[in-house]
């Protein structure tokens, strides 16, 4: 008598949904049609707008940040709110590009948010060590002296990321027009999030309204974490982790009050 197959446990089948999912994003996204193109717009998406905001600085003769390098300045900042804002929008089509999945029982909406968010972070992680080292390459100090932080950081956004693409998956669920408007409002926080300028030249009266964004938190962390000598006297990575907490739990919250809805209207 054959012994009967060791049945998986809860968390082995979602990681296993998760894996399959994200490598069906991976085919998706860079597919064998448009894989060169794919990858090469991985590089040229930021490489473009670090090239503007350089050109810009350069012309109007605006020295972005004192004790770190331009181009390591907004690498370091477009790169991870890159990762942010491409999650979020992303997952505003989760529930409709994974709906005929739904009927198959071990996938649960909340996977392929998992899958797609960790493909955006290992993209943009990767994408940004490129460009340390390719500015390393032609002379810009870059320090690796608080590696482990920078890790912390990118972890850190990613959860983050998580948190919020859950709660966009619920919203564009309800209505798409509501999603469409929360999507305009997190590009007008671009200018809010500190990619394109240090807090340090913000007035006190400006400054004390953008911390309520904890985005810049973590991003002057980063910055901090490849430039030891640029400052982080105004931001607080705690403060970014109360605030991840709360975003997960609504993520979470919504999501569980909705997964039924979007697993039965969203696959007929």
């Amino acid at each position: 008598m054959q012994p009967s197959p060791k049945r998986r446990t809860s968390l082995q089948i979602q990681i296993a949904a998760v894996r399959a999912l994200f490598w069906r994003e991976v085919h998706t996204r860079f597919g064998a049609y448009n894989l060169r193109l794919g990858y090469l717009w991985v590089l040229l998406a930021p490489g473009m707008q670090v090239l503007f905001f350089l050109i810009l600085f350069s012309t109007i003769r605006i020295k972005v940040v004192p004790y770190m390098d331009a181009g390591l300045f907004l690498v370091s900042g477009i790169l991870p709110w890159m990762m942010f804002s491409s999650a979020a929008s992303r997952a505003m089509g989760a529930v409709e590009a994974n709906k005929g999945l739904f009927n198959y029982r071990p996938v649960m909406p909340i996977d392929s948010i998992i899958a797609r968010t960790t493909l955006e972070a290992l993209l943009s992680f990767n994408v940004f060590m490129f460009f340390l080292f390719f500015l390393w390459w032609f002379g810009t100090t870059i320090s690796i002296e608080h590696v482990p932080l920078m890790v912390l950081a990118w972890l850190l956004l990613w959860v983050f990321s998580i948190g919020f693409a859950l709660i966009m998956m619920v919203i564009g669920h309800w209505s798409a027009e509501v999603g469409r408007f929360i999507m305009i409002f997190i590009r007008i926080l671009y200018f809010a999030s500190g990619i394109m300028y240090s807090l340090h030249v913000l007035p006190p009266e400006a400054l004390k309204y953008v911390l309520w964004n904890p985005i810049p938190h973590v991003i002057e962390h980063i910055r901090h974490s490849v430039a030891p000598a640029y400052p982080v006297h105004h931001v607080s990575l705690e403060y970014f982790l109360q605030a991840l907490i709360v975003v997960l739990f609504l993520g979470l919250l919504l999501y569980r009050g909705n997964e039924r809805s979007m697993m039965t209207s969203k696959s007929r």
